[in-house]
């Protein structure tokens, strides 16, 4: 038998451009976009921190969901391939997911029961009504200012050491 809604084991949703990716990276040539994408860095700490998650308290329940065309979607697999983000994260190549609109994220976090999201669009986040924790990060935009207002389902982060501690503490039963 499932659990029922509100007892649903964790499991977490994260991006990649701005969110694994950085996409502020200096020059046109390391962007995710340029002619050497898998040059792009990731963002600072994100490889330990989805390590920290992957193995508690979401313990293989961890998934990237990110809206990409054909293109962008094959890069996106270079990238992760590239730089060992699998072996690094401990998060499985299976657990890899595309959209080609970003408000397809939300059906496929309902279907995947994802409790927590991570990513770097506020309207993202709005779409995903079924996910009880929102955050929304700003740590690899680089100068880029925060909305002007940020509704109350939504947690803003700047860096991933942060946003670890929160998540984990959002993600384990209640006492």
């Amino acid at each position: 038998m499932a659990p029922a809604r509100d007892q649903r084991l964790p499991t977490l949703g994260v991006d990649v451009g701005g969110v694994i990716v950085d996409r502020i990276a200096a020059g046109e040539d390391t962007s995710f976009f340029g002619s050497q994408p898998l040059l792009t860095p990731a963002v600072c700490g994100v490889f330990e921190a989805l390590a920290r998650l992957a193995a508690e308290p979401f313990e293989g329940r961890v998934h990237v969901v990110s809206k990409a065309g054909p293109k962008v979607a094959a890069n996106t697999r270079a990238w992760l391939h590239h730089h060992e983000f699998f072996a690094r994260t401990g998060i499985p190549a299976g657990n890899v997911h595309f959209v080609r609109e970003r408000a397809d994220k939300g059906p496929v976090c309902r279907r995947l029961g994802i409790t927590h999201f991570v990513d770097d669009r506020l309207d993202v986040l709005g779409h995903l009504a079924t996910v009880a924790h929102r955050y929304l990060f700003l740590g690899g935009l680089g100068d880029a200012r925060p909305p002007a207002q940020v509704p109350a389902w939504a947690t803003v982060a700047y860096t991933w050491s942060g946003l670890v501690d929160q998540i984990q503490r959002s993600a384990r039963p209640p006492r």
